[in-house]
């Protein structure tokens, strides 16, 4: 999985702004990672909150 969010990473970071036939803008890729990366924290931090709250009660259990 991390391999798979590395590889999209790369990607997003890669892209470089373009513009279509009809001078219709297409958002440039830092606007882009820049959401990826805002999304990716949350992710990550939802899923330490998560794990640290598992591990308090794995401890009150054990203490019980």
């Amino acid at each position: 999985m991390a391999c798979r969010i590395l590889v999209a990473l790369v990607a997003l970071a890669s892209a470089a702004p373009a513009w279509a036939q009809d001078s219709t803008a297409v958002p440039e890729g830092s606007h882009l990672t820049l959401f990826a990366l805002g999304l990716l924290g949350v992710i990550i931090g939802r899923r330490a909150s998560i794990n640290a709250q598992r591990r308090t009660r794995a401890k009150e259990r054990d203490a019980d």
